[in-house]
């Protein structure tokens, strides 16, 4: 009961919006670490293209690792705007590695970083709990599908565009928001986000 009022309190806790030098740091350290995985991510899809071409929105199923940076980022350094700023980063470092969707990698890591931080936004950055992480995942997922369609897939039928986006919002919830959440509960343990709010406060499910 005393653990329940307490991580009551800090869920309610009024955040503080300022950045911290340790806050840059550390978010522009994962923001680089997974704009490397983005990079990765980005050289299977020719695998994944060519045995999805009976039917290319199963494609979509394969996206969400190109939504971690927001949602984990978002989640990590709890201030406004990290989930935009890591994906930004994350989706630059891909694209001056080289990948083949050119530099409008950047594009779409400004929109899904945005569409992960509505979630985080639409709670006042004061709940921190999965149901938020996964609702992060969705929307960044949604924001993917979406925009892709406009910039990649504009000739497909209409049946297809929603297949895709709703293939991207599961990709979006069970990769970037599931994987991000289990993904902060192992960093926790090793006790390398104590400096952060994140390795402070008490989380729910």
């Amino acid at each position: 009961m005393v653990a329940h009022h307490s991580e009551t309190r800090q869920t309610n806790k009024k955040p503080n919006p300022r950045w911290r030098v340790a806050d840059i740091v550390v978010a522009s350290v994962i923001a680089v670490a997974v704009g490397v995985i983005f990079w990765i991510w980005s050289q299977g899809y020719t695998v994944i293209a060519a045995v999805t071409t009976i039917f290319p929105p199963l494609a979509g199923l394969y996206t969400g690792g190109w939504l971690i940076a927001g949602v984990l980022g978002g989640l990590l350094i709890r201030k406004p705007g990290a989930a935009v700023y890591c994906e930004l980063i994350a989706a630059a470092v891909e694209g001056l590695l080289g990948t083949h969707f050119g530099m409008t990698v950047i594009i779409s890591g400004l929109i899904q970083g945005f569409a992960a931080e509505l979630a985080f936004a639409a709670f006042r950055y004061r709940r921190w709990t999965l149901p938020v992480v996964l609702l992060a995942g969705l929307f960044s997922g949604i924001a993917l599908g979406v925009n892709e369609n406009f910039l990649y897939n504009a000739e497909w039928a209409v049946e297809w565009k929603l297949v895709y986006v709703a293939l991207t919002a599961v990709s979006g919830v069970v990769i970037a928001g599931l994987l991000s959440w289990f993904g902060f509960k192992g960093l926790r343990q090793t006790g390398v986000l104590s400096g952060l709010a994140s390795g402070r406060s008490a989380s729910r499910i």
